[in-house]
């Protein structure tokens, strides 16, 4: 018999004939020393650090908002997982609680936790809760009305965030043992598609009809001996439960979940890792009540699951990043001034503008916009699908069509987010998903659905994956 790929020297060839032939006893030993070799097939390690701001900076997420915080009701936190399978291939996911983040900062980040690490940068996945209670990072901000000592704030508080992300991956692998890691999913339900149609369009509303993807991912790490060690669970949701108007820090539900957990499970570490929910919001909203029961709801599914069985996941561990080019239209100067005056599709008309002092100055449009795409393969057991940007639920039967819908983890919001990714349907049916670029600018071409999965495909293949 062969354990991970290597004759285990338990088990003869015929070990299944044998195991049975065995008294109850013999066999419950036999039995746990066989699990207890496979658990020492992975490394894990965690890692954690405060990111709230030591001065108010204005909260991302909503454009209205421009004033500074007031209050923290609950710290944000970067936490990481590391592992290393027993190749010794290793990576780590990094999740923060923050809403957006551009490339020029994004990146810098995990260069620095590729080197410090001794990682290749394919090893690295960096993933945003998209809290809309969270700091502004940035180091180019430019906000009406801003004063220079905002700016200079957000700047120095942009500087200590990257050191933090790279202080919590680094105390992550310091703190590398041996490890078993399973894989379970279960459902919450306060998820609601928010492209509400209207007889003056798609609006931001409530959609019950509408496609969403209320999937709770988990990925639990025990040790050799059982006990739970650390749990990384998803789901596709805004971070919008708390109003536009609100000046305070929070995790958003997503933290409230981990708080949930921790009461149950208090020695173990937990991270959240947001999924496509970039056309879903938390229902009912809006309010910081219903962000603490949205998260409890949260919360209470993954200890349910916890307490349910999982399936083995063993390595090896194959990382892959690439670039999709994702192709944006063409519009004449004709068409992109009147979209600056279309009161029905105000949310292009910052962009547009944005194109018209571009075109004025002799610089031309960019013609696409790469979305670095990942792709986790866990041996044959699971994928970790990591886009970046604000994708779209309508986006998860496209994908799983494609690389089929079994051992799948989809997430989004990973390692830089700068704007939304609609489908082709989406753009087709119009509304705020369709504003394409806001850190840059560009309006998505209906060829990008078909780049963005095709991307997917490609990746899934090089990691490893079957059709499933």
């Amino acid at each position: 018999m062969k354990v991970n790929g290597q004759t285990s020297r338990w088990f003869p060839s015929s070990g299944a004939s044998m195991l049975s032939a065995m008294n109850p006893l013999l066999r419950f030993l036999a039995a746990f020393v066989f699990a207890v070799n496979l658990s020492a097939a992975w490394k894990a390690g965690t890692g954690s650090a405060k990111i709230t701001p030591e001065k108010p900076v204005p909260l991302v997420g909503y454009a209205a908002r421009t004033n500074v915080f007031k209050e923290v009701d609950l710290d944000v936190y970067a936490k990481a997982l590391a592992l290393e399978d027993e190749s010794g291939n290793r990576a780590v996911i990094v999740a923060a609680d923050i809403c957006t983040l551009s490339p020029t900062v994004a990146e810098p980040i995990c260069q620095e936790i590729s080197s410090k690490n001794g990682l290749k940068r394919d090893h690295v996945l960096l993933n945003l809760s998209h809290t809309h209670s969270g700091p502004s990072v940035s180091l180019t901000v430019s906000r009406p009305g801003a004063e220079d000592t905002v700016t200079k704030d957000v700047v120095e508080y942009t500087h200590v965030f990257h050191q933090k992300l790279v202080q919590a991956a680094t105390e992550a692998f310091a703190k590398l043992s041996p490890a078993k890691l399973s894989f379970a999913s279960g459902v919450a339900n306060f998820a609601m598609n928010r492209r509400e149609f209207t007889t003056n369009g798609v609006i931001l509303g409530v959609n019950p009809r509408g496609l969403v993807d209320r999937t709770v991912p988990v990925l639990r790490i025990d040790s050799p001996e059982g006990e739970l060690r650390a749990v990384v669970f998803g789901y596709a949701c805004h971070g919008t439960t708390l109003p536009s108007d609100s000046l305070i820090v929070s995790a958003e539900y997503p933290g409230y979940a981990r708080e949930e957990i921790k009461k149950r499970f208090p020695q173990a570490e937990s991270l959240f890792v947001a999924g496509l929910g970039g056309s879903a919001n938390p229902y009912p909203r809006t309010g910081l009540d219903l962000a603490k029961q949205h998260g409890a709801a949260l919360g209470e599914e993954v200890c349910r699951v916890l307490g349910g069985k999982f399936r083995p996941i063993n390595g090896p561990l194959t990382c892959v990043l690439e670039d999709a080019d994702l192709p944006f239209e063409k519009p004449s100067r004709q068409e992109i001034e009147a979209a600056a005056k279309d009161r029905r599709r105000s949310y292009l008309r910052g962009s547009a503008q944005e194109m018209l002092e571009k075109l004025d100055k002799g610089e031309r449009l960019p013609q696409t916009h790469k979305a670095p795409v990942a792709v986790w393969q866990f041996g044959s057991d699971l994928t970790l699908v990591g886009l970046s940007g604000e994708v779209v639920g309508e986006y998860v039967p496209l994908i799983e069509r494609k690389i089929g819908p079994l051992k799948l983890w989809l997430a989004a919001y990973c390692n830089a987010v700068s704007g939304y990714i609609p489908t082709r349907q989406v753009l087709l049916e119009g509304g705020y998903e369709c504003r394409g670029l806001y850190e840059g600018v560009g309006w998505y071409s209906p060829a990008a659905e078909t780049t963005l999965v095709q991307k997917v495909d490609d990746l899934a293949r090089k990691a490893g994956r079957r059709n499933e």
